[in-house]
């Protein structure tokens, strides 16, 4: 588990359960398979694709930017 993938991980946690979603209520929403938010969120999936980062970034109410900043 690489440090950017765990601090993405824990970045995507913390929006999404201050929205109170669910995993599989944020990966409907950003059109991704649950077990894909679940890697993520376990840090062992980093590598998002530029369209899987904007759909995940619009889901959880920030910009594509404001996630990539927030995950530094």
């Amino acid at each position: 588990m690489s440090p950017r993938a765990r601090k993405l991980g824990e970045v995507v946690r913390e929006l999404r359960e201050r929205q109170g979603l669910t995993q599989a209520q944020l990966a409907e929403r950003a059109q991704l398979a649950m077990s894909y938010v679940t890697l993520l969120e376990a840090g062992q999936q980093a590598n998002l694709s530029p369209s899987a980062l904007g759909r995940l970034a619009r889901a959880l109410g920030v910009t594509t930017k404001q996630l990539s900043e927030l995950e530094s």
